[in-house]
C-alpha cells in the first residue's frame, strides 16, 4: 500500500537509482503518472515530459481497457479481446474521439513547444499501475520508434499478467509489486485523486522552467 503518488515514486526512485547521472528522459502517460514523473526526474536529475496515449474502453464498462491508442492512432489490443467483436461505427467514433483529446492535450501540455527527443537517451515510462498493460505497450510501442538508447517501464504496482505482457516491449521493467490478488490500480493507494489538466499543466511548466539555463534543475542535471 502506497501512500499516495508521490510516496511510491520517491519509492521507485530508490529502484531506479543506477541511472541517475545519465540524465533520463523521464515520460508520465498523463494525466494521474504526471506527478510521480516530476518527482523521478527531481530525484533522477532528469527531464520530464509526457508520452500521449489514451485507453480505449468498453462501450458500456469504460473503465475496462478493450485497447489503447496513440497520437498516431494506431491501436493495442488488450489480450483477449477480439477486435472483430466490437460495433466499427462506435470503434471509429471512439478513436476520433479519443484522437482529438490527445490533439488537445498535446496544445494545452507543451503549449506549441515540440516534445522533447527521446532518440539516444534512456528513457523511462511510468505510470502509477497496470491493470491490462494496454496504455503502457501503446506508451512503449511509441517510445521505441523514437530509437531511445534504452527504454525503461517503471510502476509502482502492477497486475502479473500486465505485467508480463509489458516486457518485450521494454529493455527494463521495474515494479515494486505485482499481487497476485490485483483488482485495480486504487486498491493500492490511501489517497488516489484524479490529477486535472490544471494541475498537469502546472507540472510541465514547473520542468520546463527547472530545465532552463541557470535553474536550480539545469545544475543538478
Amino acid at each position: 500500500m502506497f501512500r499516495n503518488r508521490e510516496d511510491a515514486a520517491h519509492q521507485l526512485a530508490g529502484a531506479l537509482d543506477a541511472w541517475r547521472g545519465r540524465h533520463p528522459l523521464v515520460l508520465a502517460i498523463p494525466r494521474g503518472a504526471l506527478p510521480m514523473g516530476r518527482v523521478l526526474a527531481d530525484a533522477l536529475a532528469g527531464e520530464l515530459d509526457v508520452v500521449l496515449v489514451r485507453k480505449i474502453g468498453a462501450r458500456w464498462q469504460p473503465e475496462f481497457a478493450l485497447a489503447a491508442i496513440d497520437e498516431n492512432g494506431e491501436l493495442h489490443w488488450t489480450p483477449g479481446i477480439d477486435p472483430q467483436s466490437t460495433d466499427p461505427q462506435w470503434l471509429e467514433h471512439e478513436k476520433h474521439s479519443q484522437l482529438e483529446l490527445l490533439r488537445g492535450r498535446r496544445e494545452r501540455y507543451r503549449a506549441g513547444r515540440p516534445a522533447i527527443d527521446p532518440a539516444g537517451r534512456v528513457v523511462i515510462v511510468v505510470d502509477d499501475g497496470l491493470a491490462t498493460g494496454s496504455t503502457m505497450v501503446a506508451a512503449l510501442h511509441a517510445t521505441r520508434a523514437r530509437k531511445p538508447e534504452r527504454l525503461i517501464c517503471a510502476v509502482p504496482v502492477a497486475a502479473p499478467s500486465a505485467l508480463e505482457r509489458v516486457r518485450p516491449f521494454a529493455d527494463e521493467v521495474v515494479c515494486l509489486s505485482a499481487p497476485p490478488f490485483f483488482q485495480a490500480v486504487s486498491q493500492f493507494y490511501r489517497e488516489f485523486p484524479q490529477v486535472e489538466d490544471d494541475e498537469a499543466v502546472r507540472i510541465l511548466a514547473g520542468a520546463r522552467a527547472d530545465a532552463r539555463p541557470g535553474t536550480s534543475g539545469d545544475a543538478q542535471s
